[in-house]
């Protein structure tokens, strides 16, 4: 496809990818069949997917400078990425029962629920925000705009969702139970997380065909 077309495409699929599964009598069916998670399981290998597509579609976009890339610009990403690494890291090994999570139930030590509810969405957001900056370009406004408008939207969604399924009493006993907990474990997180920002740092230039680094 030429010019925008393929990004468009994506962005597309990239929509109702996200948008049809987490549909609660789609969601039902599927974990009915696969198990929550086996539903979770195929839910990131089809959106894994979907994102390699969206940003390769974005990489081969013509570039269309709007404010360019200013020789401070690679720092912003350099400096937060780390927070955000930490953040999703810590999200994903935490049992969360109010947003993002790929293991159920109330967490024994909550790490970064205590800083957010939503640590997986926050990642996405700051991921976004930081990329946005950093690219200042048609196809990356799109692509980290969209980014960060669905992770911010999210929030504020996923909790009327977790408030309409469990109740209101529920949904702030759950959220009192979370800041209440002791020996939260955030030290985990930061560890693994910085780990895991220092190997894809490695692997950036590999992956994405860019380095990262101010040059």
């Amino acid at each position: 496809m030429n010019g925008f077309g393929e990004l468009t495409l994506a962005f597309g699929v990239f929509l109702l990818s996200h948008s049809i599964p987490p549909l609660a009598p789609v969601r039902g069916r599927l974990i009915a069949r696969l198990g929550r998670r086996g539903y979770l399981a195929a839910y990131s290998v089809v959106s894994t997917a979907v994102l390699v597509w969206l940003i390769s579609a974005a990489l081969r976009a013509p570039y269309v400078a709007l404010w360019g890339r200013p020789d401070w610009s690679p720092w912003v990403p350099l400096l937060v990425m780390p927070i955000a690494f930490i953040l999703l890291v810590g999200g994903i090994i935490t049992p969360n029962p109010l947003s993002v999570s790929f293991r159920a139930g109330m967490p024994r030590h909550p790490g970064v629920l205590r800083l957010t509810r939503h640590p997986v969405l926050w990642a996405g957001a700051l991921w976004a925000g930081a990329h946005l900056v950093a690219n200042g370009d048609v196809a990356a406004v799109m692509m980290f705009g969209l980014f960060a408008a669905l992770a911010l939207a999210g929030m504020p969604l996923m909790d009327a969702r977790s408030r309409k399924a469990l109740g209101e009493a529920e949904w702030r006993r759950l959220v009192a139970g979370l800041k209440s907990q002791r020996g939260d474990g955030l030290m985990r997180s930061i560890v693994l997380g910085l780990a895991a920002y220092g190997g894809f740092l490695a692997l950036h230039p590999w992956l994405i065909g860019v380095s990262p680094l101010p040059h």
